[in-house]
């Protein structure tokens, strides 16, 4: 048997430990864990502002009635940034999401009170109309390959002036709702626990939201909508169908901004063509975005998107109940914003 060499000697003698670069320090930690978690910052974001302004206004915020009523008044908000949401996670935006919800309420009222259809097929159509425009937007997206930020202005401008030209600007009022048809009117209906009043707006809301993050997170159309934001080419590649992903994505957008439409009308009791200037777009962007939504695409839970508008919500009711002046809420909004995009910056790092 051949002897030991004496530089292998001296090689059993050497460190055998393997150098590693990884940081393991507790700020990197938190990183890798909001990386993985990213519902978690509007979570505390929005735990912290609660607690905040219940410390200030003590139980007359933490009343239960002040907390649904802050529900009742994110509902179409709420449904709207998850459509808003979906779109984001493709790495695109859709500025017309909130013309298109008006446009389609606009519909179900004329086809239900001035055409005189039975109520299910004015809804129908109302929710044909917002899907023709979302699939609109993602024909131009993906087969035409134009930018989602030129085709959606572009669409907001057509939807818009579409709904002030087919409505001629007529409210639908309330009375004429209720009695031609009731059924629009059906998620203003509310239900009391206790003090506590619930209406059937804030729960599709919540349905709406649990639905699709088990599609977004359980299924392999949901895998599927994270990897074309992630990188488009590389799941093209992967086998994805890029494009047909795209265009379920912005007509599945359209369908929902139809469902705020119908969830708006209850809210509101009429129809106005006029709810076409109200920032609705800016609403849903915002409660994407502050719910940790990367406007780069493939990040983000569609349960931040709730949290982001629970937020908002938060803050409006506090500084109303406060008195301040309201345009706190929107000096507040934008601190908002700016510093969820520079944490999702902060973030990406660690996949970088």
């Amino acid at each position: 048997m051949t002897s030991v060499q004496e530089f292998e000697k001296t090689l059993d003698q050497s460190d055998k430990s393997v150098a590693s670069f990884e940081d393991r320090s507790p700020l990197r930690r938190i990183q890798h864990f909001l990386h993985s978690t990213p519902a978690a910052i509007p979570a505390i974001v929005l735990i912290f502002s609660i607690i905040v302004f219940g410390v200030l206004k003590g139980e007359r915020f933490f009343t239960a009635g002040t907390l649904t009523l802050i529900l009742q008044q994110i509902a179409v908000v709420g449904i709207l940034g998850a459509a808003q949401t979906l779109v984001i996670l493709t790495a695109g935006i859709d500025l017309s999401i909130g013309v298109i919800m008006v446009i389609s309420a606009v519909v179900m009222g004329n086809c239900a009170v001035t055409y005189g259809m039975p109520a299910p097929l004015a809804v129908a159509a109302g929710f044909v109309t917002g899907t023709l425009c979302g699939l609109l937007n993602g024909f131009l997206v993906s087969r035409m390959k134009l930018p989602p930020f030129i085709v959606t202005l572009g669409t907001w401008n057509i939807v818009m002036a579409a709904n002030f030209i087919y409505s001629a600007n007529a409210t639908i009022r309330r009375a004429d709702i209720e009695t031609a048809a009731p059924l629009l009117g059906f998620f203003g209906i509310s239900l009391k626990l206790g003090s506590a009043v619930f209406t059937l707006g804030v729960i599709m809301m919540v349905i709406t939201v649990i639905v699709l993050w088990y599609g977004l997170n359980h299924t392999a159309w949901g895998r599927h909508v994270y990897a074309v934001g992630d990188d488009p080419e590389a799941a093209e590649l992967s086998g994805i169908r890029v494009k047909k992903v795209l265009l379920g994505v912005y007509g599945l957008a359209g369908a929902i901004a139809a469902l705020a439409a119908w969830v708006s009308i209850g809210r509101n009791g009429s129809i106005s063509p006029s709810w076409a200037v109200t920032d609705y777009n800016l609403q849903a962007i915002t409660a994407a975005v502050i719910g940790g939504i990367s406007l780069f695409g493939g990040r983000g839970s569609i349960l931040g998107t709730l949290f982001g508008a629970l937020i908002v919500g938060v803050v409006s009711m506090g500084l109303n109940m406060l008195g301040a002046d309201p345009q706190w809420k929107v000096l507040l909004t934008g601190v908002l914003i700016i510093s969820a995009v520079g944490v999702d910056q902060w973030i990406r790092k660690v996949a970088g």
